[in-house]
């Protein structure tokens, strides 16, 4: 039986998008989980990702595959490294080398396209603004500006059958704030990967780039120990 109307959830696998997957079922909607196969060097996120669409009962989990390895341009789709260690005020400094050059763009254009198909006029992103690394496409005024365009672009939007919403209820959140709203919602964050260099036999985390550290922090936070493997912890 349907839960209500359908959304269609961007699930990476990581702490943020598991969040954002429970949020949007918390709301009344319907989740329909779409996750990439990119090219992206940590591609233990693709199994979390299937373990957290199974363990909150999505709707229909899509993968689809698109190689932006053919482009490089990051350090999550090339060779080039990872930045390990760095303190939060060198972090808040400039655009890290594991930006994905148009990557939520490339992501929210299949959403979009999944949701039309859908009926669906809401897209559900875990994009933040406050602990999000100097990524460009997770700002505010990223998302409202695809958003209007996505109005523009739709069969559904010109026939005014449709205004999309492109949901972002973690973009004002501290990862602090963000665990603790998913801790009450019951995420299981022991399924969800957020490193972006983790080990490639184990899937455990490195614990020492800047999205292990920001995590770290955030259940530091929080008063509790993170559930995910670590090779190492600060």
């Amino acid at each position: 039986m349907s839960r209500g109307k359908p959304a269609v959830v961007l699930l990476s696998g990581g702490l943020d998008s598991a969040t954002t997957l429970a949020i949007a079922s918390s709301q009344g909607f319907e989740p329909f989980a779409l996750s990439f196969r990119y090219g992206q060097r940590h591609q233990v996120e693709i199994e979390c990702a299937r373990r957290v669409a199974a363990a909150q009962g999505v709707a229909k989990h899509v993968m689809l595959d698109i190689d932006l390895r053919q482009f490089g341009g990051s350090a999550l789709t090339s060779d080039l490294p990872v930045p390990k260690g760095r303190d939060l005020a060198a972090m808040s400094e400039g655009i890290p080398t594991t930006y994905v050059p148009a990557r939520n763009t490339v992501f929210l254009s299949f959403a979009l396209a999944w949701a039309e198909t859908l009926d669906s006029a809401d897209i559900f992103v875990g994009v933040n603004a406050v602990d999000y690394s100097g990524y460009p496409d997770c700002r505010p005024e990223y998302i409202e500006a695809y958003q209007q365009m996505a109005n523009l672009a739709t069969k559904a939007g010109v026939e005014g059958r449709t205004k999309l919403t492109i949901h972002t209820p973690l973009i004002r959140m501290t990862k602090g704030q963000i665990i603790a709203a998913g801790l009450s919602l019951g995420v299981d964050y022991g399924l969800t990967s957020t490193c972006y260099d983790p080990d490639p036999a184990r899937g455990a985390a490195c614990g020492q780039c800047d999205a292990c550290l920001i995590r770290l922090k955030g259940f530091a936070e929080n008063g509790i120990s993170d559930p995910a493997p670590y090779l190492t912890r600060v």
